[in-house]
């Protein structure tokens, strides 16, 4: 049985596996634990994982920019999919984010990621079409 928890930087090791091998999963710099750690301390509270055991079986960064929330790298580890555990992870991250203020929460997906499209499609997020996103390297 999984339990939900925040997510500590000490939990960071498990997630970058369990990141890597989630299919669809784009990884960069931003990745970094210094990175990871400077996101969570921003955004107190907001993160979580699902856990089994002392296993981290299920992740989501969750922030905001003080007008609009952000998600990141929701993965649920493949063994452990069909137990709703992406779903309970997004919805402590919308409920933080709600008790914050933020009414609007969004999340990149890549396109062909097929499996991150499905489960936000079928949990009811809408996909918006004619937004470009630019990205720079600062």
């Amino acid at each position: 049985m999984e339990t939900l928890r925040e997510l500590l930087i000490e939990d960071y090791e498990q997630c970058m596996e369990l990141w890597g091998k989630t299919e669809g999963m784009a990884l960069s710099d931003a990745d970094s634990k210094e990175s990871i750690h400077r996101y969570l301390v921003r955004n107190p509270g907001m993160s979580f994982v699902a856990t089994d055991g002392d296993r981290v079986i299920g992740t989501i960064l969750c922030g905001h920019d003080g007008r609009r929330g952000y998600i990141y790298h929701v993965a649920v580890d493949p063994a452990c999919r069909g137990r709703a555990i992406g779903q309970k992870l997004a919805k402590a991250g919308l409920d933080k984010l709600r008790e914050e203020g933020i009414a609007k929460c969004h999340i990149m997906v890549i396109e062909e990621n097929e499996i991150g499209n499905y489960f936000w499609a079928k949990s009811g997020w809408s996909r918006r079409d004619g937004i470009l996103l630019y990205s720079s390297n600062t």
